[in-house]
């Protein structure tokens, strides 16, 4: 086995968004916000917008309630994953630069103590749980198995992030389940065009640890796709943009629906051509910036589910 890699102070992890917050923790809670990446606040706006979109796309106006149980169960249940990963990961992320100094891997949480917090995630994602309509709660239970396997991925497929797709944006049923049982074929392309969003941005988002993965024999579609990485996440953003043009087209043949995509495609566009896969700042700041892809996705969806209305 490598050696482990020299990593940064175990204090903050690199690329923590609230460094100033988590600095002022007590040791052991702040341990735990980082196993939870609470400090990192981008991957559950990632697991948010899909359940947004399905919700906004159903046609039945803001659903404010729902809205707030899914933004909670997406901050408990990213925690309760990236908790999952870290346990199962602890050995490979010791050897990779950007993940060595993280609570399991460093040492400073012990399993036992990271089961127990797992469990009180999961809780939080129980009740949550409990408020959707029985459908809603079969298709959510439904993502398990694909959650539990997806930490194995890189060590089998060179396409971690494809199934990565298919967990993160689950929401996306569970949002569009919770309000109606009909249209599937809308639904499939929405989840089929989130599957490759997350593809494209989470290609981007392994761009920070090729070097470190090709060491250790990490596999990700960033080494994959080598110099072309560039080209294959314009091909999967434009596939995402192509295939909720077709949901928008499925739910309202109305040209001027597909309208409301502009914003997001232009955003996506703007990540590929602003792209600097050898600048160590440029792929974390283009991945992001995804928040605001959700954003601009969930409008599009507002405004298509629900003209007319």
């Amino acid at each position: 086995m490598p050696e482990p890699i020299t990593h940064a102070s175990p204090a903050i992890v690199p690329d923590t968004e609230h460094r100033g917050l988590v600095a002022r923790l007590p040791q052991l809670p702040r341990d735990l916000a980082q196993l939870a990446r609470f400090d990192r606040p981008i991957g559950w706006w990632l697991l948010f917008w899909p359940c947004v979109w399905g919700l906004w796309l159903a046609g039945e106006g803001f659903c404010w309630e729902l809205l707030g149980w899914f933004l909670i169960g997406s901050i408990a249940m990213r925690g309760a994953g990236c908790v999952y990963n870290d346990i199962v990961d602890a050995d490979l992320d010791r050897q990779v630069a950007r993940t060595a100094s993280r609570p399991v891997a460093s040492g400073r949480i012990s399993s036992k103590v990271a089961w127990i917090w797992l469990i009180s995630l999961c809780l939080v994602g129980l009740v949550v749980l409990l408020q959707l309509r029985w459908e809603a709660q079969l298709v959510a239970l439904a993502s398990l198995a694909l959650v539990a396997a997806y930490p194995f991925m890189k060590r089998i497929t060179w396409w971690p992030q494809a199934w990565l797709g298919l967990v993160f944006t689950w929401g996306a049923l569970v949002g569009w389940v919770a309000i109606r049982s009909d249209r599937w074929e809308v639904l499939a392309a929405l989840y089929g065009g989130a599957i490759l969003w997350c593809v494209g941005y989470d290609t981007i988002y392994a761009l920070q640890d090729r070097e470190d993965d090709a060491l250790v024999g990490i596999r990700s579609s960033a080494l994959r796709l080598g110099a072309k990485v560039k080209s294959g996440v314009a091909l999967f953003y434009g596939g995402a943009v192509a295939l909720w043009a077709l949901a928008f087209w499925l739910l309202r043949e109305d040209w001027i629906a597909l309208l409301a995509l502009l914003p997001v495609a232009w955003h996506l566009a703007w990540q590929v051509l602003t792209l600097d896969p050898a600048d160590p700042d440029n792929p974390l700041e283009r991945f992001r910036s995804n928040r605001w892809a959700g954003l601009l996705m969930a409008a599009a969806c507002f405004v298509v589910g629900n003209a007319g209305a």
